[in-house]
């Protein structure tokens, strides 16, 4: 008797590994904690965000700000400046973006994601305030910071809004280092690297396991996967009883063969 796989699963299992291969390659990552501070130091911590705010005060203006809320603000479409490594750019032109609104030791994973048609290589970390404004180089960095793209004013009046110290608790600056990775006859491409299409999302994860924009994805793998094994049921049901059938008829007709022998 011929036997059928009851379940399509491990083929779902292939096409959604070879699939993800392709995303991967204009994908890059970093999963990191939401800041973490004990009672004893949350006074301090605000103390040195007041004054790293202070500091800060020229660049948040034009700095684009994400946050973990499930709105506009958890993803950013932007572009990004990029230059050919260097001695002074070994790792790229540097970008830098205000996380705030983060949950003390939540996981999250910032993706940027970009077009294969604008060859790039993305480095990503994350900081505190206090870690940026107490490093020469990252203070630095951020300081000669100016996005290809303003960000838009996010208060109604049209004025840019400022992060308080209550919410610089939570946020973290994140880092991103673009890197033209491409070569081309065009003299002018190859010393001016045009500005690269980006989208940059911030996602949190649920009970630190499992990223929230990929709960929709989950559930139509599971809708596909039950919807799949329920019609193969079917088919494999109906496939065997044909060939029961068949053997049966095969076998009926053998015994009335074997029986008209005997009678001769």
């Amino acid at each position: 008797m011929t036997h059928f796989p009851p379940t399509i699963l491990p083929l779902l299992l292939l096409i959604i590994h070879l699939l993800s291969c392709f995303v991967l390659a204009n994908v890059e990552k970093t999963i990191f904690l939401g800041p973490s501070f004990s009672t004893s130091e949350k006074e301090n911590v605000i103390t040195d965000d007041l004054a790293a705010q202070r500091w800060l005060d020229t660049k948040l203006h034009h700095i684009h700000t994400l946050a973990p809320t499930p709105n506009d603000r958890s993803s950013l479409r932007t572009r990004l400046n990029r230059v050919f490594p260097s001695a002074d750019y070994p790792r790229g032109e540097d970008a830098w973006f205000l996380l705030e609104g983060l949950t003390d030791r939540q996981r999250y994973e910032v993706r940027v994601c970009w077009a294969a048609t604008q060859p790039t290589n993305f480095h990503m970390e994350t900081y505190t305030l206090k870690e940026v404004f107490i490093t020469p180089y990252l203070a630095g960095s951020l300081m000669e910071y100016f996005p290809a793209v303003s960000p838009q004013p996010q208060n109604p009046d049209g004025s840019s809004s400022l992060p308080s110290s209550s919410s610089l608790v939570g946020a973290l600056l994140l880092h991103i280092s673009a890197a033209a990775d491409y070569f081309t006859s065009n003299a002018s491409l190859m010393i001016h690297p045009p500005p690269v299409d980006v989208d940059i999302i911030l996602d949190p994860f649920l009970f630190n396991v499992l990223p929230r924009s990929l709960v929709p994805t989950i559930g139509w793998i599971i809708v596909v996967a039950v919807t799949g094994w329920a019609v193969s049921n079917k088919v494999v049901s109906f496939l065997v009883g044909d060939i029961v059938l068949s053997e049966v008829e095969v076998e009926e007709v053998g015994e009335g063969v074997e029986e008209s022998k005997k009678e001769r």
